[in-house]
């Protein structure tokens, strides 16, 4: 996996103003932490860390930060903030990470092909998950995993369980997480009731009532 090179100011005061002004100034406050190291407030030109949130790997990319003053560290993007109008980045972690060591990650699904559930049968895709969660060496992170439904019919699921064997990713999530399926036309889904449901809801309502009746007459007695 291709690595971006990010500058990085150390933060000297913290708090919401210092914040504030570091954001109008183009900058993006943030902390550089991990492998037993001490935790270190730092900045980010936030078009720069635009940039290299961009990349195929996405916001998996390894990154490696240059600290002003410190030394290099590679790292993955973690915890990040967002404004809740603009949507723009407000904070974000850098949790330091080695190559040789497995990192759990959330990678996208890629759901491709058109099942004849829908070509066929009129039903329609619904996307349960966009993303599942794997561990993996951060070199062997894909940014995306593919997954077929060509072959869905009405009801049918895929689920973890079904998702492609990739080198190096386990799957972290439930087996029986469901990721996408097939329905029904909506106006089936929507179709009205049978005549032996209509007398079926009817006499339970007649019953209730009479409970209620009962319970009522009950209190009067006591």
């Amino acid at each position: 996996m291709e690595q971006v090179t990010l500058r990085a100011q150390r933060r000297v005061e913290a708090g919401t103003r210092p914040s504030r002004r570091l954001r109008r100034a183009g900058m993006v406050p943030g902390v550089v932490y991990g492998r037993g190291s001490d935790t270190v407030p730092v900045a980010i030109n936030s078009h720069d860390l635009y940039v290299a949130l961009h990349t195929d790997a996405g916001l998996n990319a390894l990154i490696n930060v240059e600290v002003e003053g410190g030394d290099t560290v590679l790292a993955v993007a973690r915890e990040l903030q967002y404004h809740p109008v603009r949507g723009e980045i407000t904070h974000l972690d850098f949790i330091k990470v080695s190559l040789d060591e497995a990192i759990e990650a959330e990678v996208a699904l890629d759901f491709v092909g058109t099942p004849p559930g829908v070509t066929d049968e009129g039903g329609f895709v619904e996307m349960v998950a966009n993303a599942v969660l794997i561990e993996a060496l951060p070199t062997a992170i894909p940014s995306s995993i593919t997954l077929s439904i060509d072959e869905l019919h009405i009801g049918d699921t895929l689920k973890v369980s079904d998702l492609p064997v990739v080198d190096g990713v386990t799957y972290l999530d439930d087996p029986d997480r469901p990721l996408v399926t097939v329905l029904a036309p909506r106006e089936e889904m929507e179709e009205a009731p049978t005549e032996a449901e209509l007398e079926e809801a009817e006499e339970a309502a007649e019953a209730e009532e009479g409970a209620e009746e009962e319970a009522a007459e009950d209190e009067e007695e006591g």
